[in-house]
């Protein structure tokens, strides 16, 4: 008897670990692909430290920007997008800073700080102080959302 117990015991301890998203580099949950506020939820709540304080200001400040932004986890990053427009924004944990991606960003007026290799792609990276200008970043939210949705990402 006391074998199959230490073996429910032991099975119960890996389910428990398994359930747990592993981190990747950077501290970037690793996410099912999935579609609604569920996976996005789910990476949010895994991401370490100070890096789930700010992807929650970033989701609720897409969410208050454009309330009717389809989510979805996609190469373990959460993207948000306008159904018949598609994928507008997406974001992902770094070592050292959270990196949101605008995939149309050469077209927001002002355009957000970083530049991309990737033709049209604009970034704001936010450190684990978690500074940035929250009315500026709706600004563009809602402007991105009304754009055509980045090439190659599929439909939301």
């Amino acid at each position: 008897m006391q074998k199959k117990s230490a073996r429910k015991t032991a099975t119960a301890t890996r389910t428990k670990t398994q359930d747990k998203p592993q981190l990747l580099s950077g501290g970037n949950p690793q996410i099912p692909r999935g579609d609604g506020d569920a996976p996005v939820a789910a990476y949010i709540a895994a991401l370490p430290d100070w890096k789930q304080g700010v992807a929650e200001r970033i989701d609720r400040a897409v969410m208050e920007a454009v309330p009717h932004a389809k989510k979805a986890v996609k190469w373990n990053s959460p993207f948000y997008g306008v159904e018949g427009h598609g994928w507008f924004l997406a974001m992902h944990a770094f070592a050292k800073y959270m990196k949101v991606t605008f995939f149309r960003g050469t077209s927001l007026e002002p355009q957000p700080p970083i530049a991309s290799k990737v033709a049209e792609v604009r970034y704001l990276h936010i450190d684990e102080h978690g500074a940035f200008d929250e009315a500026q970043f709706k600004r563009w939210v809602r402007a991105a959302s009304r754009l055509p949705g980045g090439e190659g990402l599929g439909s939301c």
